[in-house]
């Protein structure tokens, strides 16, 4: 019997902007995953989700008889079990494979043999990209683990993202011990410094083995983590060993095959206090609204949750779902008239395909800049209400940058502290071009291939997008 593919599973089209170029996907040699969308998961076999290792591991752990329990319970998975991909009897039976040979990932967490002999290994951690509440939980977390229950000879911080990893940069490097990071966890940023872009692969390997790194941790999104496939195939290539595990980061939850990124449940929480703020300012005025961009480059989640968990939100725009801007603003007219205010949240990435035709630069990470979704919904709303002879009072709100730098809360400071010490025992273990991540609850080890290949985004027919619906009452299309 061969797996037949099932027409609810077949992708939804990608974004306007990915349309246009936007975020090319880099290919990693032999360990590039072509692109598939979350939503195309029975194309994915268990060859697309086996991680790579430097080799056969034969160090005891120090942890062996102590926090090693090999018994396999409900909250447990052994190294040797593995973490089914498919959550639903439907999917599995439609691959028509034996239960073994179904996808599978590899579960996180200790070993009994490691790959490294703890007191010789020093390691390196750099966090790149945008900032995400979270960041220095992780680098404390890493550290604590590091050196706390596996006795490493020393971690290296390597300041401002890649750029630290250079010959120039590398002289900013610093010496992160369990003191260096008490209190790490109460603030917001990186400790470390970050930034944007991408640095020669071959440079910096020349800098891991001249601070003679053998463990990379890399903390950041999709841009950061193809730059540590980069690292650790150049790596491979030169016959190194040298383990490069990542740690997901991203606010936009845009990362696929994960529960969450960290940082996420901190953000949208935030999110949610900006939206109650300005619903209170649009209810205490005629013809109040309240329009609030949010964080969302492609991926809704951010304006998803927040507005779910403010409760106070009458229409939701996410860039999965393209703009009826005639059908929006008739809408908003209908509300008005029902109860005499309005609350609009739309993720910064909405939209885009209004943009067309309009000329565009590049960050420095390579993305498209986006046009400002915030800006043309308030003035096409302002003028819509004139045109109408309706007197509104408009409040525009955009709490992006402070949402993201804001101390992580405390299920996303668990959460954070559980991704580094599992990013510490898969590293160890010798796993390298390797995320750490939690998929149906369990932590478990992808290729950064597969994590880089394509994009966690809102579902238009999922459930999420459905409750969205029923909460705001908007139309379906948007």
């Amino acid at each position: 019997m061969t797996a037949r593919r099932d027409p609810r599973w077949s992708p939804v089209p990608w974004s306007s902007a990915e349309q246009a170029g936007d975020e090319t996907r880099t290919e990693h040699h032999a360990w590039t995953i072509g692109r598939v969308h979350t939503g195309d998961q029975l194309s994915l076999t268990a060859a697309d989700l086996a991680v790579r290792t430097l080799g056969p591991a034969t160090v005891p752990s120090p942890l062996d008889g102590s926090l090693l329990d090999p018994r396999d319970s409900v909250h447990y998975v052994a190294e040797t079990d593995r973490v089914l991909l498919d959550d639903t009897l439907d999917m599995a039976v439609l691959r028509g494979l034996p239960t073994g040979e179904l996808p599978a990932f590899e579960p996180g967490g200790p070993r009994s043999r490691l790959f490294f002999h703890p007191p010789r290994t020093r390691v390196g951690v750099v966090t790149c990209g945008g900032l995400c509440p979270g960041l220095n939980n992780v680098i404390r977390g890493l550290v604590l683990e590091a050196c706390g229950h596996y006795g490493v000879a020393s971690v290296i911080g390597f300041r401002n993202g890649y750029r630290g990893l250079t010959r120039a940069g590398a002289a900013d490097a610093v010496e992160l011990t369990p003191a260096t990071v008490r209190g790490l966890n109460d603030q917001g940023g990186t400790v470390l410094g970050t930034s944007r872009g991408g640095q020669d692969p071959a440079e910096m390997v020349d800098t891991l083995v001249a601070r003679g790194i053998d463990v990379l941790f890399v903390i950041g999104g999709d841009g950061t983590l193809r730059g540590g496939q980069e690292i650790a195939d150049e790596a491979a290539r030169r016959g190194l060993p040298i383990a490069v595990v990542g740690i997901p980061k991203t606010i936009d939850n845009d990362i696929p095959w994960i529960d969450a990124s960290f940082g996420f449940q901190t953000a949208f929480g935030r999110a949610a206090e900006s939206i109650r703020a300005a619903h209170t300012e649009a209810r205490s005025t005629p013809n109040g609204v309240g329009l609030i961009k949010l964080m969302g480059r492609h991926s809704g989640f951010i304006a998803a949750y927040a507005s779910l968990a403010s409760e106070d939100v009458d229409v939701v725009l996410v860039p999965e779902v393209p703009i009826d801007l005639d059908g929006l603003l008739l809408h908003l007219g209908r509300v008005l008239d029902r109860q005499g205010h309005a609350v609009v949240v739309v993720a910064e990435g909405t939209g885009q395909e209004l943009f067309a035709g309009q000329p565009r630069e590049r960050d420095a990470s390579g993305n498209l800049r986006l046009g400002d979704i915030g800006a043309l919904l308030r003035d096409r709303i302002t003028a819509e209400a004139r045109a109408c002879g309706r007197d509104i009072s408009l409040r525009y709100v955009d709490p992006g940058y402070a949402i993201r730098s804001v101390p992580a809360n405390p299920f996303d400071s668990v959460y954070c502290a559980r991704l580094a010490q599992a990013a510490v025992h898969a590293a160890m273990a010798g796993r390298t071009a390797t995320v750490v991540g939690r998929w149906h609850g369990r932590f478990v080890h992808l290729p950064i291939a597969l994590a880089t290949a394509s994009r966690n985004q809102v579902d238009p027919q999922g459930d999420l997008w459905l409750s969205v619906l029923e909460a705001t009452g908007q139309p379906v299309g948007g």
